[in-house]
This record gives structure tokens, C-alpha cells and sequence, in this order.
């Protein structure tokens, strides 16, 4: 337990490392912190705070820098959030979210997260069932057919199936008839499973395609990106990282894999409110100098999906938390309206 003075210090020393990112030394604390003590008793009081692991002393300076217990100490029990300090961004953003369909609303959403923090913006995609809410055929030259797929949501999915014979585009406009009448708001597996039971009585060669085309679409809805990642170029200006080439190798691998990152958000997916990992906190993002501020969106009142930033520990948590938190609303909006 800390006695005030010692969390009044600890919140000032972290705040002035977020801010200036340089180690805080006992002169500085003291007139942060406007306290009237002297240098040996703030000596006293980091000495104590570095004890119990909260802040730690760099090789190469006399002042301190936050662990990631620190910070974690800090945001549980000393951050205030503000929400009038980011109205400007509140309005940028407001206009920014509109799109023709899902896909590119969580586009932009990344993109924003990314801009307005300066760091990595993620977007967890909704787990959506492989369902079709239309299709249609398209021919194209050298026995080649465009599928177009329209889910229920109104994404648009486009395939080139390569096929065995040419068709007339009668042939075509018949086959997504019959799909249509008979498939459309089933999953693509049960639509797969009663083609096969029902092929025997459609004409073969129309049978033939519409096997292809579902089996492309299959493929389509399963190819599709479940995390959505922009601006991880940010953090080539992060001066932690940028010293260290390979660290920030594998943090790049680590985005373009996805696969961790999911796992991620999918914990986030389980808990209200804005959570945040800091350091190696999360089995699934094992890096001591990464910390994720994320929260939940909604389409109609129902939790579909996960967003957030990525970034270094030191990062201005009180404004992140902001930035995600409006994000979200602004995404679980422009879904909750797009029929």
C-alpha cells in the first residue's frame, strides 16, 4: 500500500515520462509535483517506489522511468479521463465513418484508430455465418464465369470460377434464379449439402455450376481478413522501438500473422468497458514494450466485434482510452444504420 505522497509522486512521474519521454529525475519530481520536500526525502520515497518494482533507473540516467507494474498501478487507480478534451477529434471522426458496406466502415475504423492516436489502429470483423443473401453469375471469356455474392449485411464478395464448358448467360441468369428461390438466408454449407441431395434432378451442366459457385463462396467468406490493421508504420517513430530493428521485426511479423492478435481481441470480446493490457501482460501479445487499450462494438445492441490501439507502454493512456471508446460508438452507429 502507498501512502499519498508516495501515489501522488509515482502519478506525477509517469505522467512527465508519458509526456517527455526522458527518465525523471528527484529535481524535476519536485517541482512537478508541487511539493514542497526535499531532494533526499523524494530521494527516499523512488527509493521505496523502486523496491517494490513500480519504477526502475535506466543504466544511463540518475531518474526513473515507469515498469510496466507502474504503469499498470497507474492506470488502475490514478487515471482521469476527461472526455471534453477530445471533442475536435469527436467531430473529425463523426463525418469520416460512412460507407456503402461493413467491410469499409471497419477499414476506416482502423484507419482512424490509427491516425488519431499516432499508433496501430485493430478492428476485430464480426464472426459472421457463410450466409448469402444474393447471387449472381457474370460471363466472362474462355469458359470463365464471375460470381458475385451479396450476404445478408450487404458485403459484396466477387470469385472467377473456371469452367468446364461455356455458358449462355440465359444458362446463368437461371442458375442464380434457381439459387436464389431455393438457397438464399441458408449457410453455405447447408446449401452445399442440398445440392448434392438435389442434383440428380437439375440439369447436369447447371448443377455443375452451382456447385463451383458455392464452393467459391465458400471460399470468399473464409478468406476474408478477421482482423483489420492499419498504421503500423507508427511505430517506426517510436523511439523505443526504433533503436531496436529486430524487436521491431518481429512486431511487424506479429501484425502481418494476425493470428495472436485475434486471440487478443477475442479476450477483450468477453469483458465490458475499454480493457488494457500493458506490457506482457496478455499471453497473447508477449511483448514487454506493447501495450493494447481495446473495447467492444455493437450492431443493434449485440457485442459483434473488438477494436483498439497498439502501442508502446508509454503512451498517453487517458487519451487512448478516449479515442477508443468513441471509435467504438462510432462504429457500432454507422453498422446499426447500414440495412
Amino acid at each position: 500500500m502507498l501512502d499519498d505522497r508516495s501515489k501522488l509522486l509515482l502519478k506525477t512521474l509517469v505522467e512527465r515520462y508519458i509526456a517527455d519521454g526522458q527518465p525523471v529525475g528527484s529535481r524535476t519530481l519536485s517541482k512537478s509535483a508541487g511539493l514542497e520536500l526535499s531532494p533526499a526525502t523524494i530521494r527516499n520515497v523512488m527509493s521505496d517506489l523502486e523496491e517494490l518494482g513500480l519504477i526502475v533507473s535506466p543504466h544511463t540516467s540518475a531518474g526513473r522511468v515507469p515498469t510496466a507494474r507502474g504503469y499498470r498501478l497507474f492506470v488502475d487507480t490514478m487515471l482521469t479521463v476527461r472526455r471534453e478534451d477530445l471533442r475536435p477529434a469527436d467531430r473529425l471522426s463523426g463525418a469520416a465513418l460512412q460507407a456503402e458496406q461493413p467491410r469499409q466502415v471497419l477499414n476506416q475504423a482502423a484507419q482512424m484508430l490509427s491516425s488519431l492516436s499516432q499508433f496501430v489502429g485493430v478492428v476485430m470483423a464480426p464472426k459472421r455465418p457463410s450466409v448469402f443473401r444474393h447471387i449472381e453469375f457474370l460471363s466472362l471469356s474462355e469458359r470463365r464465369v464471375l460470381v458475385i455474392l451479396v450476404s445478408p449485411d450487404g458485403d459484396v464478395q466477387n470469385r472467377v470460377i473456371h469452367t468446364q464448358t461455356d455458358y449462355a448467360q440465359s444458362q446463368l441468369q437461371e442458375a442464380a434464379n434457381f439459387l436464389n428461390t431455393h438457397y438464399a438466408g441458408l449457410t453455405i454449407d447447408q446449401v452445399r449439402e442440398r445440392l448434392h441431395t438435389e442434383v440428380d434432378r437439375l440439369r447436369s451442366e447447371i448443377a455443375s455450376l452451382m456447385v463451383k459457385a458455392v464452393e467459391a463462396g465458400s471460399q470468399a467468406i473464409e478468406q476474408q481478413d478477421e482482423v483489420v490493421v492499419a498504421g503500423e508504420r507508427n511505430l517506426l517513430s517510436v523511439s523505443e522501438f526504433s533503436r531496436d530493428m529486430e524487436h521491431l521485426r518481429k512486431m511487424f511479423d506479429l501484425f502481418e500473422q494476425k493470428t495472436q492478435l485475434m486471440r487478443l481481441l477475442e479476450v477483450s470480446n468477453q469483458a465490458e468497458g475499454v480493457r488494457i493490457f500493458i506490457g506482457g501482460e496478455s499471453q497473447f501479445l508477449p511483448y514487454q514494450d506493447l501495450s493494447v487499450v481495446s473495447t467492444t462494438y455493437e450492431v443493434d445492441g449485440q457485442v459483434v466485434g473488438t477494436l483498439g490501439v497498439i502501442g508502446p507502454q508509454r503512451m498517453p493512456y487517458d487519451r487512448m482510452i478516449q479515442i477508443v471508446d468513441i471509435t467504438s460508438k462510432l462504429v457500432s452507429n454507422a453498422l446499426s444504420h447500414h440495412k
